[in-house]
């Protein structure tokens, strides 16, 4: 069972890397030889590593170490993964990856729903889950701009360069991927964006992303802009995409 939820275990397939990257990562997987070979894959990399053997373990290594990103495999003992997601999510907006040996549509939206940034079913590719590990890191991390970049929309401010967001003067607070669509519609705000055009903008990666997890997103970051008192913010457009909305408080007649 270990060994089949893992794909292509031959330690040949990982060269040496060019660049090491200074993050920690914190593996949550009841399973030490899914552990082990995730460790690997990771400080292959230049990346460091501490694990923990279930939940409530995650939590304390949490805690004690700040980890820069998290892979918590859904299915643990002492708090699955999305239990210590949600607890997390009280306090912190650290990068989380879920895995699960689960193929379940609900599992990977729920898991998105309540804070997770990515998702990887069992049996995985080191390499490929090292990629979305790498892709989370570079997508969490503010990113230099030659001008201090001000994107404005109704009472919508981001600014990329610090990574904030604000509405109405009030901050806002979107996870990585959600801040990725939202500066993207903004950018585009008189067209309408396509999901594979959000997805790869959010993603920055070559992997299919469906239009399911797109949506949910979406959906989160209309729940969170409705929470801070804006009227219709992101538009539908049935066989398209999205559009962005007016972004204006509710009490301004939107």
């Amino acid at each position: 069972m270990a060994a089949a939820a893992v794909a292509h275990l031959d330690r040949a397939e990982f060269p040496p890397h060019s660049a090491a990257m200074d993050a920690t990562i914190l593996i949550a997987d009841d399973d030490p030889h899914i552990r082990e070979v995730i460790r690997f894959a990771l400080v292959r990399e230049g990346l460091k590593v501490i694990e923990a053997a279930d939940g409530a373990e995650a939590l304390a290594r949490f805690t004690e170490s700040a980890p820069d990103l998290l892979i918590l495999d859904v299915g643990m003992p002492e708090a699955d993964g999305l239990d210590v997601c949600r607890e997390i999510r009280r306090t912190h907006r650290t990068p989380i990856l879920f895995l699960s040996a689960r193929d379940d549509e609900i599992d990977r939206i729920l898991g998105l729903e309540i804070g997770g940034d990515d998702y990887v079913g069992k049996p995985f590719s080191p390499r490929e889950l090292v990629a979305r590990v790498k892709a989370i890191l570079k997508r969490a991390a503010p990113e230099p701009a030659p001008e201090a970049e001000v994107l404005s929309h109704g009472a919508l401010t981001i600014r990329p360069e610090q990574h904030e967001v604000e509405f109405d003067g009030a901050p806002l607070k979107l996870t990585p991927l959600e801040f990725a669509m939202m500066a993207t519609l903004i950018r585009r705000k008189d067209r309408v964006v396509a999901r594979d055009d959000l997805a790869a903008a959010a993603y920055r990666l070559n992997v299919h992303v469906s239009g399911r997890t797109i949506d949910s997103h979406i959906r989160n970051i209309r729940q969170k802009l409705a929470e801070a008192g804006s009227g219709p913010a992101i538009e539908t457009v049935h066989g398209v995409g999205f559009r962005i909305g007016p972004c204006v408080p509710a009490t301004d007649g939107a």
